[in-house]
């Protein structure tokens, strides 16, 4: 992986890689995904400061989607 291109800081590479991952594979399949990134370059942002938003994009998605499954206990 690219220095500095890990969405979290923190040392978890197996989160980094996974982001990593899902974004090079919707940037390949996902039409949405592509439009975005189009749209992007068009406004003169990097490839770089892209994938760092699509994988931000993804980190709120998958977060949300594992909170569905594992509901806090305290609450």
């Amino acid at each position: 992986m690219i220095p500095g291109s890990r969405l979290n800081r923190g040392r978890d590479r197996q989160a980094n890689a996974t982001l990593h991952r899902i974004v090079f594979t919707r940037l390949r399949v996902d039409p949405r995904t592509q439009d975005y990134y189009e749209r992007r370059i068009k406004e003169g942002k990097t490839r770089r400061e892209i994938v760092r938003c699509l994988k931000r994009y993804a980190a709120r998605e998958v977060c949300h989607l594992v909170k569905q499954l594992h509901p806090d206990p305290r609450s």
